[in-house]
């Protein structure tokens, strides 16, 4: 299945057990594990168990594999890696406390300055 298609696929189910806050992060750049890194939170642990369940349900029917799946028992973060996107069902307060898109993002690029009085030609 293709990255895209897997992405939208994944943000769909979540949004139909009402995730929110539903952040898309590529991620090719900076790493080579996986190219999307997909974050939502839940607001109860009952919820975000919901919406894991339901995501690895919606991707199986469309045929994709679900390669493992962390953090169900407490289920204040839960992993699931679908291969080429992570996706992560977090508590709002977990979420915050690992800020996990400012880890993904990579940092803005520095601007070359030209120097000044230089000649041009």
């Amino acid at each position: 299945m293709r990255v895209d298609t897997l992405v939208k696929a994944a943000v769909a189910a979540l949004e139909d057990i009402k995730g929110h806050d539903i952040v898309v992060l590529d991620v090719r750049k900076m790493t080579s594990l996986f190219d999307r890194v997909v974050i939502a939170s839940a607001d109860s642990t009952r919820q975000s168990r919901a919406l894991s369940n339901h995501l690895q349900e919606k991707l199986k029917t469309l045929g994709a594999r679900v390669h493992g799946v962390e953090g169900e028992r407490a289920a204040e973060w839960i992993l699931v890696d679908l291969g080429s996107v992570i996706v992560h069902v977090m508590l709002p307060a977990v979420r915050k406390h690992y800020n996990l898109e400012e880890l993904w993002t990579p940092p803005p690029r520095a601007r070359r300055r030209r120097a000044h009085g230089a000649a041009t030609t």
